[in-house]
């Protein structure tokens, strides 16, 4: 489906207002146009009114009328309309002229008055004008009251009207036409910035991801301009993520893969099936290590801030969820002569005192790698607790701890510390940690565990609370 054109859209909604003034603004002049016209042509009706009334006398009781030429003559030069005129008495009988011309619906019997109004005569529309005349006879002394009634149709009127409608829109559509121009032009002039921004952005290369400049642009466009910097800006953290994550695992498995090739060498040379069991259990092992850096290296990309991954949390009670992991770990633990306890009141039902909002997959993970690091550095007779009071989750060891000025980079990806040179591991555990309790706005705090050791609290926001 083709996107409507913006300009188009900016025409249209100035263009159709404009064609609906336009539209009241017709009928408006055709109003005045037929006011102005009946103002006129009235002037005519009454002049004629006037004249007849000249004619009209009272003789001996007698109503004689003479009609003046010149009452009817200003008429003859208005083509296309006739005439009606009537006299009749006060009882309704016609005198002279045109019978049962309208009467007004509500006749005004102020006396030389000229009344004016619309009515139907024969079948065609007609503007009249009617005078309540007193006519007095001196010799009889008598007085007696007329109509003077005149009719003329409306073709003239509606011409007239129609003449000064139409000049009246030619007008106005010659400046719609005019302004629809300058609407154009300035549509077409206000959108070169745009213009502009879209040039600039398909004149980059596939690999220029800097920020656009908008001190050029005009102001409208400035949260246009913001909100694709601010897209372009993810993105190039989403790509410099993308490869740090490759070099990430280049450098983590290289080591891992050499050693795999170098025991499965060691192994096809050996005669004997001890020798080769020996290589096989070396590469078995590098084998898993591998695996588990790949593990934590896609964790701990599919967590970073940047990856737009948000985890789904629910209502869950910690207590329950670290005694649960650490009965897990218990087994692997003895194993490596390590003692892993948990210490904590498992919530009954009705009480809410460890419920927090989370995602227990990702609270599993999270103190697997706590239990794991302190099982692995503490060494074999060391011992480790997890303890839950209330939503703080802490795992302590009695081991050799991290020294204060490593605390804050031990975060880091793959940094190590002078106490755990020396042993295995990748150095992502505690990355993936502080990744985790980010999503789950939990505060991780570092510290020494009494006589010796490193314990690790983190600080979860209770359920339907804010973050820490």
């Amino acid at each position: 489906m083709k996107s409507a054109s913006l300009r188009w859209q900016l025409s249209l909604w100035l263009l159709l207002p404009l064609l609906g003034l336009l539209a009241l603004d017709a009928w408006l002049t055709d109003r005045r146009a037929m006011a102005a016209a009946h103002e006129a042509f009235d002037r005519t009706l009454a002049a004629s009114l006037k004249a007849m009334r000249e004619g009209i006398s009272l003789r001996d009781g007698r109503v004689e009328v003479e009609v003046p030429y010149l009452a009817l003559e200003v008429f003859d030069a208005e083509a296309g309309s006739r005439i009606y005129y009537e006299i009749r008495d006060e009882t309704g009988a016609t005198i002279t002229g045109y019978p049962a011309l309208p009467m007004p619906a509500q006749p005004v019997r102020a006396l030389y008055r000229t009344q004016f109004y619309d009515a139907d005569y024969r079948g065609e529309p007609v503007r009249m004008a009617a005078m309540p005349l007193p006519l007095h006879d001196v010799r009889s002394a008598r007085t007696q009251l007329v109509w003077v009634l005149v009719a003329e149709t409306t073709e003239p009127r509606a011409q007239l009207a129609n003449d000064i409608l139409m000049g009246s829109l030619l007008q106005e559509l010659m400046l719609v036409s005019l302004a629809l121009a300058i609407v154009w032009f300035g549509v077409r002039r206000g959108l070169r910035p745009l213009h502009r921004l879209s040039e600039a952005i398909s004149a980059r290369g596939p690999d220029d991801l800097q920020p656009l400049d908008a001190a050029t642009l005009p102001v409208e466009t400035q949260p246009l301009v913001n909100a694709v910097n601010q897209y372009v800006a993810r993105l190039q953290r989403m790509v410099e993520g993308r490869k740090r994550f490759f070099a990430d695992a280049a450098h983590q498995l290289k080591t891992p893969l050499a050693i795999i090739q170098a025991e499965s060498e060691l192994a096809l040379r050996e005669r004997e099936l001890a020798g080769a069991r020996a290589h096989l259990a070396r590469l078995n092992s590098s084998v898993r290590q591998a695996a588990k850096e790949v593990e934590q290296l896609l964790s701990l990309s599919r967590l970073e801030p940047d990856s737009g991954y948000a985890p789904t949390l629910h209502r869950l009670r910690l207590g329950a969820l670290a005694q649960a992991v650490a009965l897990d770990w218990a087994p692997l633990a003895r194993r490596d002569g390590v003692d892993l306890g948990f210490e904590g009141d498992v919530a009954e039902a009705g009480d809410a005192q460890d419920e927090i909002d989370g995602q227990p997959e990702l609270l599993q993970e999270l103190l697997g790698n706590l239990i794991d690091n302190a099982v692995r550095y503490a060494g074999a007779g060391a011992m480790v607790t997890v303890r839950v009071r209330g939503t703080r989750l802490q795992v302590e060891d009695n081991g050799p701890g991290i020294a204060p000025q490593d605390r804050e980079p031990v975060f880091q990806r793959f940094y190590r510390g002078e106490a755990s040179a020396a042993r295995a591991g990748s150095g992502l555990g505690l990355s993936i940690v502080r990744e985790i309790a980010r999503l789950h706005g939990a505060a991780i705090v570092l510290g020494d565990t009494p006589g010796g050791g490193l314990t690790i609290a983190l600080h979860f926001p209770p359920a339907g609370g804010e973050a820490a």
